[in-house]
């Protein structure tokens, strides 16, 4: 079966790894959710074991929906003795969004009339609606005209249901499994810890009413969410529920269950007392009690909990009813310095700014939310301090060096809130701002390993009025800005020299260090290299496009033409096109982008990769696509193939994509030569053609809008 598990954003990769561990044949990160594949049990399992899901829905029917009367119709047809008893109780959820639809409470409701009517007349009894324990909880979204309805199996998966009260500012329960998953708290860290004879301590200086303490006392102990969650009952009591095989999969969470035995190796520090009172009675009702040492205590007095290695987990005050600033941030910084410098954790801090001001060195900062707060969950490998500097081995910034490192702190802040918000870890920092350092500056973030920071720095070549000495001058202050606002060491920086000549840029080998490495876009990751080549394997300007290429894959036959390392057909292929072609003529970036397939899960024959000249292949080709995509060089020599010149190419280039193009297809044309006029009146011939470049350009191009142009192109109407 296939399903949806909603949750909490930027939980979205946790918890695709937590499905597959739990059973899922697939499962794909998407926004505020994941996209499973697997056996019903696998789903069941999730109802049970999940503790980074918000829902688990199996769903019942998926439709064209354009109207709430195509809603009504479509739920109505549906023989509801199948699922619920006539005198039974129901809740309906809606997210709905569309121009046939104003309101979601009002699609549940239409959805709940649907089911009251046809309950009463095939049986003469209606069911009424119980929003707080009903027999059947059911789940709608309507998006673009499409309708799933789901049985909701266990309402809502962060109730584990050991909560008695909360502080002001509660974690919800997943949100809290987040922050202990990046700060090292894992099943898989325990074991090797206590394997090897060390086992691992937790710590919440900050611990309000114990949620990220009793969340891992949980993890600790292998309790299933479930488990505390329903008890014995079973989580829903919709007619089509497996109770056999519930039954089997609660035994079995019940003999893994560890509380009873659970080693004290656990710490929670707060300054309100009767804040750590209610944290003692959540820590009971969880059956965690005997394990969890709670104190009253300042921050600044914080002490060294345990001898041994451990793990600090910490969701200061952030928001505004809590009055965070940035002193306070700076004082966990101090004291866990001091405390515990040499173990890890993650701090869950309410924006980049006050991450910042705590001065703990990052492994990683991941952007995601608590309900309606963007927050920054700061990652730390350690909390030691960094180490002193050697004379000779660095130097503070000097002033123009200062200058630099503010502007770029400057821009970072300004530009939090949209990467938080869309989850951007690839981005561009810097394009020549300061226009004495002419240089663009990309940020790369791995997403495994050790999870670290890469800068790309394309260095423009000066003009002949700067003396060469000045041009070094000024690029070293821009890297010494760049690592001290970054944290970043000098190995982990790129550095190239952009310079325009005949026939454009080379695209040759810049080193040899062959160190590739994986990045995440949205829902898919891609493969880059940010020192063998002059450029990295993506072009981070084209991001709304490929956003809009996934939105729309979805069925499609997807072309790509002139593929390069094939991430637009990536974005395709994860977003659901039936077919993916892929044409170039370099057979590197050929194999780079069936690499960056088959790290996606993309792989088949339905997947084709194509070495040809474009032009030629265009002209033999006699296959229909859905979708296209064509972002060529603006200049190319090969000896594989006549020279290509985007301006005086482009026409018969694209007549010979839109003879390719299905009815009702779409052609999108993007390229980047800067002094490019398209023939509007000879392509209005055989197309329609809509300038789109202004919805193409991300934020963090704003500054340098003409980094490339974009069209779209159709026959008739273009498709919604």
């Amino acid at each position: 079966m296939q399903y949806f598990v909603p949750c909490g954003r930027g939980l979205e990769y946790l918890l695709a790894d937590e499905l597959l561990a739990l059973g899922a044949e697939k499962a794909t990160a998407a926004q505020s959710g994941v996209n499973v594949e697997g056996e019903a049990e696998s789903l069941l399992r999730c109802a049970l074991w999940s503790r980074f899901g918000s829902r688990a829905l199996w769903p019942l029917l998926e439709f064209d929906c354009a109207s709430e009367d195509d809603l009504y119709a479509a739920v109505h047809a549906i023989d509801w003795r199948e699922h619920l008893e006539p005198e039974g109780t129901l809740a309906v959820h809606a997210t709905v969004s569309g121009p046939g639809f104003n309101h979601s409470r009002y699609a549940a409701q239409r959805v709940k009339d649907a089911i009251v009517d046809r309950l009463r007349f095939d049986t003469g009894t209606r069911p009424s609606v119980d929003v707080d324990n009903p027999d059947l909880r059911l789940d709608l979204v309507v998006r673009k005209g499409k309708a799933i309805l789901s049985v909701d199996l266990a309402g809502p998966l962060h109730r584990r249901g050991w909560r008695q009260g909360q502080g002001d500012a509660p974690l919800k329960e997943n949100l809290a499994c987040a922050v202990l998953a990046r700060a090292g708290w894992t099943r898989e860290a325990l074991a090797a810890a206590d394997a090897a004879g060390t086992p691992l301590a937790l710590l919440d200086p900050m611990c309000g009413s114990g949620t990220l303490l009793v969340e891992g006392a949980l993890i600790a102990a292998d309790t299933a969410p479930g488990l505390l969650r329903h008890g014995e009952e079973p989580p829903t009591r919709w007619r089509g529920f497996d109770h056999a095989l519930w039954q089997r999969l609660v035994d079995e969470a019940k003999s893994r269950d560890r509380r009873a035995s659970l080693p004290a190796h656990f710490f929670g520090v707060d300054l309100d007392m009767r804040i750590v009172q209610q944290a003692r009675r959540n820590a009971e009702a969880a059956g965690v009690f005997d394990a969890i040492d709670f104190r009253t205590g300042d921050i600044a007095d914080l002490q060294r909990p345990c001898e041994g290695p451990g793990v600090v987990a910490c969701n200061p005050p952030y928001d505004e009813r809590l009055a965070a600033d940035e002193a306070l941030y700076a004082a966990i910084g101090s004291a866990l310095q001091q405390a515990v410098p040499e173990w890890r954790g993650a701090i869950l801090c309410g924006s980049e700014a006050l991450a910042h001001a705590t001065r703990l060195r990052a492994r990683k900062r991941y952007a995601i939310s608590n309900g309606a707060l963007e927050c920054c969950l700061l990652a730390c490998e350690s909390f030691a301090p960094p180490p002193p500097r050697v004379e000779g081995e660095a130097r503070a910034l000097n002033e123009n060096a200062q200058m630099v490192a503010n502007r770029l702190r400057k821009t970072l802040k300004h530009s939090a809130r949209w990467r938080e918000r869309e989850g951007v870890t690839c981005f561009r920092a810097y394009d020549a701002d300061l226009p004495e350092y002419a240089a663009a500056v990309d940020v790369y973030a791995e997403d495994d390993g050790e999870a670290r920071t890469f800068l790309h720095v394309q260095e423009y070549a000066p003009p002949a009025s700067v003396a060469e000495h000045d041009a070094r001058r000024r690029f070293g202050e821009l890297l010494a800005a760049l690592r001290d606002v970054f944290g970043v060491p000098k190995e982990h920086i790129a550095t190239k020299t952009r310079a325009r000549g005949k026939g454009g840029s080379k695209y040759g080998r810049m080193d040899e260090r062959q160190e590739a490495f994986y990045v995440r876009e949205g829902a898919v990751r891609l493969e880059v290299n940010l020192f063998d080549y002059l450029d990295t394997g993506l072009f981070l300007d084209h991001r709304p496009l490929r956003t809009r290429i996934f939105e729309e894959a979805k069925d499609a036959r997807f072309l790509n033409l002139f593929c390069y390392t094939g991430a637009a057909t990536v974005h395709a292929a994860v977003g659901g096109a039936a077919s993916t072609t892929s044409v170039d003529l370099s057979s590197t970036y050929l194999e780079w982008a069936a690499r960056n397939m088959a790290i996606n899960g993309q792989v088949g024959p339905q997947h084709r990769y194509v070495k040809a000249d474009v032009m030629s292949w265009l002209r033999a080709e006699k296959g229909e696509y859905d979708l296209i995509f064509c972002d060529p060089p603006t200049f190319s020599n090969s000896k594989d193939k006549d020279d290509f010149d985007v301006q005086k190419h482009h026409v018969d280039l694209l007549g010979a994509a839109m003879r390719r193009l299905a009815p009702g297809g779409v052609l999108l044309f993007s390229n980047n030569f800067r002094r490019f006029k398209p023939e509007l009146e000879t392509i209005a011939k055989f197309a329609e053609i809509e300038e789109i470049t202004p919805d193409t350009i991300g934020p963090d191009f704003e500054r340098n809008p003409r980094i490339h142009r974009a069209w779209l192109l159709h026959r008739g109407r273009p498709r919604d």
